[in-house]
């Protein structure tokens, strides 16, 4: 009976404390703002990976105030579905391809025009963070979405069952293009024609004779078996595929300003990281594509100079047709900050 007692008053003792304990951890557990982020990729790839990157430098830097949530390969719907939830406020953010969200926001697609970005890597990253950079990210303010960041995510590469060795080798032929009057006229100005044509019909319809090329980044063709229905690969990596950081204004603007900043600093400070991860991928499915029966040229620094001469003019006239007096003035701040970085 002792023992009982002298139980019972420990109980009695450490009650308040347990209660305690379990009122107060929630509280310095729990995150003031979250954030659910989804996106279209597999958690392997280097877009997922490196968004836990930035969820964890949030995380420490507003000593766990903010937390991301993130949702990849398409769990949170299409990357229409996507935009939309954060347009409407059902989903916080979104890190989305640009070129899926031209119809969304016609200025974005200034990034299908062909040789945008230059060759050299910090170049192209000072082009984002420049005033042509933030001005492409602002258009989309006047969407009811806030665009925080831009990210590489590759650059695409031009394979074909016809030769590829010079500009006049592209007359004639027909390559598969997304639906972008951009591209459209890209082709155009080689003496090509472009059919938009689903992703999902691209192997078949290159194996049939449908189209006789197509363009994407190579860790694309490599995983979608490209090389295996193509004779002649060009590494020209002539085409951005760039990703937006998009987030829903009224969970953006509830957040500090302090917290704002520490957000965006973090997509940006991490894209020397996800450039590596990309570029490892990149030469690890170029190794691949080799093994194959395919030919696979480089295409030189002067090759792709003559390519952006060719294609440039053409596709910037139809995307500022597209995009009227915003993508004007865009072409203006871009071509500024192209010619201050040359």
């Amino acid at each position: 009976m002792k023992a009982l007692a002298n139980l019972s008053n420990f109980t009695l003792r450490i009650l308040p404390i347990l209660g305690l304990t379990m009122v107060s951890a929630p509280a310095a557990w729990s995150a003031d703002f979250t954030a659910k982020i989804g996106h279209l990729e597999s958690d392997q790839q280097s877009r997922h990976i490196h968004i836990v990157k930035v969820a964890d430098l949030v995380k420490e830097r507003t000593n766990g105030a903010v937390e991301f949530q993130i949702f990849p390969s398409g769990q949170l719907g299409n990357q229409r579905e996507m935009t939309e939830g954060v347009q409407l406020g059902t989903l916080e953010a979104t890190v989305s391809p640009a070129a899926f969200i031209g119809g969304f926001n016609p200025a974005i697609s200034i990034l299908d025009i062909p040789f945008l970005l230059p060759e050299d890597a910090d170049k192209a990253q000072t082009l984002r963070e420049s005033e042509f950079g933030r001005a492409l990210l602002d258009s989309f303010s006047s969407k009811g979405v806030v665009g925080v960041a831009l990210w590489p995510n590759g650059l695409k590469n031009f394979t074909s069952n016809k030769p590829l060795d010079d500009l006049a080798a592209f007359g004639g032929q027909k390559f598969r293009v997304m639906d972008s009057n951009i591209l459209i006229e890209q082709f155009d100005a080689l003496g090509a024609s472009a059919i938009a044509l689903p992703f999902g019909e691209l192997y078949t319809s290159l194996q049939t004779g449908v189209v006789d090329g197509q363009e994407n980044p190579l860790d694309t063709i490599q995983r979608m078996k490209f090389y295996e229905v193509q004779k002649y690969l060009v590494v020209s990596e002539h085409g951005a595929m760039e990703d937006v950081v998009l987030f829903n204004p009224t969970w953006w603007n509830s957040l500090p300003e302090e917290y704002r900043t520490i957000i965006t600093d973090a997509f940006n400070e991490v894209v020397p990281e996800l450039r590596a991860h990309k570029s490892a991928a990149v030469d690890a499915a170029l190794e691949a594509i080799k093994q194959s029966d395919i030919n696979v040229r480089v295409a030189s620094s002067e090759e792709k100079a003559a390519l952006r001469d060719a294609m440039y003019d053409k596709a910037k006239a139809a995307y500022m047709e597209r995009a009227g007096d915003t993508g004007t003035a865009l072409i203006a701040l871009y071509e500024k900050a192209y010619s201050d970085l040359n």
